[in-house]
């Protein structure tokens, strides 16, 4: 029973001093440990995105038609008309692959502009939860930098036209979105999705394994959550 007592006692010291290691950080060290990894986590994510492949390599991200158009482009793949869809997809993410570059600085101004309250809010959030404040903080940006990049990469292709006139009247019957019908459009907000996604497994993979933080105060920031 002493021994009971003992190893309770124990545990309410540790639990106490985790508590207060997690306050200190929260006040002092939160804020730069949490802007260290998003730094760290939208450079990997623009480097991966923005080389040849970026995209159409990685089933994760990759672009494809939307909705029925999709089901359309795949049902013509399996009957040997796949040239003219597999252009068109080629070309939806060769022009996400080329915006990418772009969005580094914009990603990285809004970490910046991070506050320590932003920092506490987020610091025990899901495991998405820094790419999510990122994702609301620089999105409207990103988009409209991304959309007139992505407009002159698909309209060299000479698809572009095709696609709209097609899409456009899929979106009348309410085949696809009407947010779809302009591929410029569709892919920006594609492009846009995936980057975020490849933020949010950094971040997810650092908070899990805070070893792969670039910098110290990250890795010790993360190494008290766990």
């Amino acid at each position: 029973m002493r021994a009971y007592f003992a190893g309770c006692i124990g545990l309410l010291f540790a639990a106490q001093a985790c508590a207060l290691s997690l306050n200190e950080l929260s006040q002092n060290q939160a804020g730069d440990g949490m802007k260290a990894m998003l730094e760290q986590s939208a450079r990997v994510a623009v480097q991966q995105l923005g080389q040849p492949g970026g995209f159409s390599n990685n089933p994760e991200v990759r672009i494809e038609l939307p909705g029925n158009l999709g089901k359309a482009a795949r049902a013509m793949k399996m009957l040997g008309k796949s040239k003219q869809v597999t252009a068109l997809e080629d070309s939806m993410n060769r022009a996400a692959e080329a915006a990418m570059p772009h969005a580094q600085e914009l990603l990285l101004d809004a970490v910046k502009k991070m506050t320590i309250n932003d920092a506490k809010g987020i610091l025990q959030g899901p495991n998405n939860s820094a790419t999510a404040y990122l994702d609301r903080s620089s999105r409207e940006q990103l988009r409209n930098h991304f959309l007139p990049m992505i407009q002159r990469v698909t309209q060299s292709s000479g698809l572009t036209q095709q696609y709209n006139n097609f899409a456009g009247q899929a979106a009348s019957y309410g085949v696809i979105d009407a947010k779809d019908a302009s591929i410029e459009n569709y892919v920006t907000e594609q492009a846009l999705d995936g980057l975020f996604t490849i933020i949010a497994e950094q971040e997810a993979s650092i908070r899990q394994n805070p070893a792969q933080a670039a910098t110290d105060i990250a890795k010790k920031v993360f190494g008290v959550l766990r």
